[in-house]
């Protein structure tokens, strides 16, 4: 006979055989919260595939994009990524573990293949021109939390969409950046924006708890 939690684990297996409807950004906004738990269902590539394509048109500061990601399912990594994770559950229960940061060595390296591909020969050099002088005198600290704010605004997404797919998520800082660089094979002078946990959770996690608006904002 099945416990009560295998019969609450079963069903929520099975109601994942049918894809979910995709919610709205609206509803997507109000349901999303961390769970920490997660069912033994796979993620497709195709699935995956879909939720970067959709987080990568979140905007960026001269659309320079300088997020990137590590896809993660083997569970050796993930068990590696746990050690380096302080041991958190869901980094090896989860079905996969993106981690993300921001690489601003890359984009700075690459412009000519970054800048927008529409514009014209003479714009394209100017525009590359002025990017190399507004950040090349940057020290590397300010470049690197300058390009982690604008992968922050991806991460936001990220979770947003995850949810409007029918997905759990549970995002995480608390993890040492340096082990999960070296794990992973991430740039050393690459900044560490979260590691997020991704699948179907297996219970409901805590209720979604949020500040009232005349807490959080002034008007004038």
């Amino acid at each position: 006979m099945l416990t009560s939690e295998a019969t609450t684990s079963a069903l929520r297996t099975a109601a994942y055989a049918t894809p979910p409807e995709r919610l709205s950004a609206a509803d997507a906004a109000m349901a999303r919260h961390s769970v920490r738990s997660y069912l033994d269902v796979p993620i497709t590539d195709d699935e995956i595939h879909t939720l970067l394509e959709l987080t990568g048109r979140a905007p960026s500061a001269f659309n320079l994009q300088p997020w990137r990601f590590v896809v993660v399912r083997d569970q050796e990594v993930k068990n590696a990524l746990k050690d380096a994770a302080y041991g958190q559950k869901q980094v090896g229960e989860a079905p996969v573990v993106i981690a993300m940061y921001s690489d601003m060595d890359d984009t700075m390296a690459n412009l000519g293949d970054i800048v927008h591909p529409d514009l014209t020969p003479d714009k394209r050099a100017s525009t590359i021109a002025m990017l190399e002088k507004n950040f090349g005198g940057m020290t590397p600290e300010a470049l690197a939390a300058w390009g982690n704010g604008q992968a922050n605004i991806a991460l936001g997404y990220l979770l947003l969409i995850a949810t409007s797919e029918g997905f759990d998520t549970s995002p995480m800082l608390g993890f040492q950046p340096d082990q999960v660089k070296a794990i992973l094979d991430i740039p050393a002078s690459a900044t560490m924006t979260a590691m997020v946990a991704l699948g179907r959770g297996a219970d409901d996690g805590f209720r979604s708890h949020r500040h009232a608006i005349e807490r959080t904002t002034s008007f004038r």
